[in-house]
């Protein structure tokens, strides 16, 4: 997907004078590198003092290891899968090799490959996951738990190759600094996991390469930092692993400076990414994890290498994580909302370990647990490695920690409103994304999601892609996709390319009544139609379970449509206005039935592709066919339209 010039206009009218200036700075800095590339300064008595106490692979649980080893075994056969995409390369990767176009991104200096053109590079995100490194930091995870030799062997091959193939600025894995930074994260863990290699050193402080592609990664990061309307998640990723390596890797000139310019990067920007509700800004349920991902690795390699941090920084992952706490449903399933692409801060885990259930055990494990939290009855590898680094007093008690689970976010716009047999919905009456471009935010706004004993039911359908397919990163964002309203055809925010939005819908937040007693109750409005507002009203009775929702539209007469997806796991029998529901959950069937508002004409979509409709993406490059009930009719202002949902038994 090519930019237009229409693009690079409206991406122009988003930015600042502030970040308009420092941009110019950024290229005229690119040009300048093009024929100027310094070289890495001559180190000696490089040291690696950040590893592991002895005791922390000890208590790694035994499940948590044998699901570790299976994983770097799969590894070591050359198996893997990226988005969906199955790969058998592994064992000698072609570092810019794309499976899944079959395309290979061209060489040359780095600022001028078009990453974002598909046809010239291939899916970019297929080439930069496997250059994370992370399936690396698996295999060195494995030797840790087990001291077989051949992961740490395995691990150093490849790193010599990537070094080898990706020469400083040159090719595709020099083009985004959320990408440097994981990778610097990566290699810091790989050197600690592989401490009783007796190859470990020669693979990293003995190196001159290896000393040389850890110098300019954090050269290009103190560069090139993500500003302005782009400083979310990725700017955060990119000071953690600046702020990683240059505490572990602390041999050069700049270390000290990096580290302190990246420290004081990390603790603004995870402040300015994070509502005092500890709800993440960009409203993107999987960067929430991928952020308190990367400032919990960051607070650990600071207290190994004895570094102050700020106090506010392990005030910010505390609120984090009791929000994290506080709106997973029964099965520790948090709200599937905006932008997700499978995006960790830092992996050493075998396929099977939950993630957000991973999170509340290091949340535990470093804060202290609150008594409402739920409870995780898994294990994983991370724990026991994150908090044997970062020092007994990250726990804080519970001063001014929830004493309740709350279910009102007023700053992020987010309600939980819970019910009896575990049904759980979401009401989204929030800001529309986080900075003036809302990259990853959609356009959902009032919309719902619901789940019964954590099987979605009404669904949001999920991401599915970022580039090189517009249609359907256009489908998955828009109105249409999601449980709410759309009138006359049109989305409730302006799109202005994949990861812009020109204009947002402003939302607020009526009546957020989550007592618990009786009925719980929330309503709330936005403005994404004017001159119309749209108006919904959510019910969720205690005793029943019965979920009524009432939609209003206030202004002229409009075309309406009024859109549910059902999850997966749902069969839906529609008949005229009523959608008998029925799925499966551990061997028991259950029921529900969806009456529709009889004003509008209901129809069944499933699987559709021109256009898309009636899809659920349970994770990034993946979809699968689901049923959407589309209503469609008109409003005018004189009545609303009810939808009644009863769960049976």
């Amino acid at each position: 997907m090519t930019m237009s010039a229409g693009w690079y206009l409206r991406r122009l009218s988003r930015m600042g004078p502030q970040e308009v200036g420092g941009r110019l700075g950024d290229a005229v800095r690119r040009r300048r590198w093009r024929s100027a590339r310094p070289t890495c300064p001559s180190v000696t008595g490089a040291r690696f003092t950040a590893a592991l106490p002895p005791e922390a692979l000890a208590a790694v649980p035994p499940d948590a290891a044998k699901r570790l080893v299976a994983e770097a075994d799969r590894l070591m056969a050359g198996h893997a899968e990226f988005f969906g995409v199955e790969r058998g390369d592994l064992a000698d990767p072609d570092w810019w090799y794309d499976p899944k176009t079959g395309r290979r991104a061209p060489w040359g200096y780095a600022f001028d490959v078009p990453y974002r053109d598909e046809d010239a590079v291939g899916d970019i995100k297929q080439i930069w996951e496997l250059s994370r490194h992370q399936y690396l930091t698996v295999l060195a995870a494995a030797y840790a738990v087990s001291g077989d030799e051949r992961y740490a062997e395995r691990v150093a091959g490849h790193l010599r190759s990537w070094w080898t193939a990706n020469a400083p600025l040159r090719g595709v894995h020099w083009t985004s600094g959320i990408e440097l930074g994981i990778r610097l994260l990566s290699w810091v863990w790989i050197r600690r996991l592989l401490e009783g290699w007796p190859g470990a050193a020669g693979l990293f402080e003995d190196n001159p390469v290896a000393r040389t592609q850890i110098w300019h990664h954090q050269r290009w990061l103190a560069a090139f930092p993500s500003r302005g309307s782009s400083a979310n998640n990725h700017v955060v990723a990119e000071a953690a692993g600046q702020f990683a390596a240059a505490c572990a890797f602390d041999w050069f000139p700049s270390s000290a400076r990096w580290r302190t310019d990246a420290l004081r990067s990390l603790e603004r920007n995870l402040r300015a990414n994070t509502f005092p509700s500890g709800l993440n800004r960009e409203l993107a349920t999987e960067y929430h994890g991928l952020v308190l991902e990367l400032g919990l690795a960051a607070v650990a390699e600071a207290d190994a290498a004895g570094v102050r941090v700020p106090a506010t920084v392990r005030l910010v992952l505390l609120r984090m994580t009791d929000a994290l706490a506080a709106v997973v449903d029964s099965r520790l399933r948090p709200p599937r909302q905006g932008d997700a692409d499978d995006g960790h801060g830092l992996v050493v885990d075998g396929a099977g370990t939950d993630r957000w259930g991973s999170l509340l055990l290091t949340g535990e494990a470093v804060f202290g647990r609150l008594p409402w939290w739920p409870e995780v009855t898994g294990t994983d590898v991370r724990t026991p490695l994150l908090a044997a680094l970062i020092r007994p007093y990250g726990k804080s008690g519970t001063a001014g920690r929830p004493a309740s689970r709350p279910a009102h976010f007023a700053d992020a716009g987010m309600t939980i409103l819970r019910g009896p047999g575990e049904i759980w919905c979401r009401c989204d009456g929030g800001p529309h994304g986080f900075l003036s471009i809302a990259a990853h935010a959609h356009a959902d706004a009032l919309s719902v999601e619901v789940r019964h004993d954590g099987v979605d039911v009404l669904a949001d359908p999920g991401t599915y892609c970022y580039h090189g397919q517009p249609e359907w990163r256009q489908y998955f964002r828009s109105t249409l996709g999601h449980n709410t309203l759309r009138l006359d055809g049109e989305d409730q925010s302006v799109s202005g390319g994949p990861f812009l939005w020109t204009r947002h819908a402003q939302s607020r937040v009526l009546v957020a009544d989550t007592s618990g007693q009786g009925v719980a109750r929330w309503c709330a409005e936005h403005d994404g139609y004017q001159p119309s507002t749209h108006r919904r009203r959510v019910e969720l009775s205690a005793a029943s379970g019965e979920l009524r929702i009432l939609d209003e539209v206030r202004g002229p007469r409009r075309a309406v449509q009024l859109a549910f997806h059902l999850g997966p796991a749902i069969t839906a029998d529609l008949v005229g206005d009523r959608a008998e529901l029925t799925w499966t959950r551990e061997g028991e069937d259950r029921s529900a039935t969806l009456d529709l508002p009889g004003p509008l004409s209901w129809q069944a979509h499933r699987g559709e592709s021109d256009p898309p409709l009636g899809w659920y993406s349970p994770g990034f490059g993946r979809k699968e066919p689901t049923t959407t009930l589309l209503g469609t009719g008109f409003a005018d202002g004189t009545r609303g339209f009810t939808t009644v949902l009863r769960f049976h038994g």
